[in-house]
């Protein structure tokens, strides 16, 4: 007794017009769809870059987890030491911190993702791990955890240093990482303006270096970088509606194009392809038949959460089929897996997803099985 049943999926028609891919005006990049991680557009993504201030991404993201597992707070201060206050003296992006200033974190945080202080990097680092080096290591360690093996990280800044050094392809996963745990904190990254009231001068206002910002078109986010010998690069993520692309590119030969291309390169993305929520993990409830069940239906539902991301020109082939074995004959143990979920474009699978009990189907007693298999055999109603 098997059954196919098939589950088409109906989606609004937004646009079938085929864009070409965008030619790039730099030396490496990657766009990424945040909810169904399909790579959209790749330019050399594993090649090596300096990432510069894009580093900051996982300096954020060591002291976020701190926070989050309440090992530091927001109000903790630290001292700032020499080592630090050089670096706001050396023409670097800074947050002009002074020595021997007593500094919260919440305010070495916007000074390091705000305004890009190195300075602030180094008082954070100094003030987590008792230097930066041993910061440095932590910042591996929670690379090597994300996935990010192509990354070593030797400063808290990403300045000058020939052995810091990563890729798009990495720093998208650790961007995507840092929207997807943090994401009280992350608001963070679409601040504007950051004023720090210094010691020994007038307040210092500064504004966010990602251009991106001011444009009003959804980006809330993520971190430039430059170097003389990388260039201007970007990690940049923008959200319409409930979608969200990351985009990462490096080598860029201007500031402007910096801006221009990484812009150009996420509305390509939007404007070509669309994704769709498949299953939400323990939400989306999918119903089988039973065979000598105490209930006629069985609840089952995916361990993850799944999305499929396709080209706008292929939504009206895409379905969603429910395959299973059955009906599904009791007994079944909630966690068992019952069925599978078929995503199909033009009837070439593209992913398959196990389905799992929601909950337990007790067998019927004898004398109903009885009398449903008798039933069954004269007059084939299950």
């Amino acid at each position: 007794m098997n059954r196919f049943l098939i589950l088409t999926i109906i989606f609004i028609t937004l646009s079938t017009q085929i864009f070409a891919n965008p030619k790039l005006q730099a030396r490496t990049g990657i766009l990424v769809d945040y909810h169904s991680d399909e790579i959209l557009f790749e330019l050399d993504p594993d090649s090596q870059i300096y990432p510069a201030s894009m580093t900051k991404i996982m300096t954020a993201i060591v002291a976020f987890d701190l926070l989050k597992n309440n090992k530091l707070s927001l109000d903790d201060k630290f001292t700032i030491s020499e080592n630090a206050w050089r670096l706001s003296q050396a023409g670097y992006s800074s947050m002009f911190i002074m020595i021997n200033d007593q500094v919260s974190v919440e305010n070495l945080l916007r000074g390091i993702i705000v305004a890009s202080g190195n300075d602030a990097c180094v008082a954070l680092a100094e003030g987590i791990a008792g230097s930066e080096s041993n910061f440095a290591d932590m910042m591996n360690e929670k690379a090597g955890e994300i996935g990010m093996t192509s990354t070593n990280f030797t400063n808290s800044s990403g300045i000058n240093d020939p052995d810091n050094i990563s890729t798009v392809k990495d720093i998208a996963l650790m961007s995507k990482y840092l929207i997807n745990n943090y994401p009280i904190y992350y608001e963070l990254f679409a601040e504007k303006t950051f004023t720090w009231d210094r010691t020994g001068g007038e307040p210092i206002k500064q504004g966010n270096r990602n251009p991106l910002l001011y444009k009003n078109v959804g980006v809330d986010g993520v971190k430039t970088g430059y170097l003389a010998v990388e260039k201007y690069s970007l990690a940049s993520s923008m959200k319409k509606n409930e979608r969200r692309l990351i985009a990462v590119v490096s080598g860029f030969e201007t500031k402007k194009s910096r801006s221009s291309e990484s812009l150009k390169l996420l509305n390509w993305g939007f404007r070509n392809s669309n994704t769709f929520e498949i299953s939400k993990k323990d939400e989306t409830i999918f119903e089988l038949d039973t065979w000598l069940g105490t209930n006629n239906k069985i609840k089952a539902t995916t361990k993850d959460d799944y999305y499929i991301t396709i080209n706008k020109k292929d939504i009206t082939h895409l379905t969603v089929s429910l395959q299973y074995s059955g009906p599904i004959s009791a007994p079944v143990e909630k966690g068992t897996q019952i069925a599978n979920l078929v995503v199909s474009k033009k009837n070439e699978k593209i992913k398959t997803l196990p389905l799992y009990a929601a909950e337990d189907l007790k067998k019927v007693n004898f004398f109903k099985s009885l009398i449903t298999s008798l039933n069954y055999l004269i007059w084939g109603d299950v």
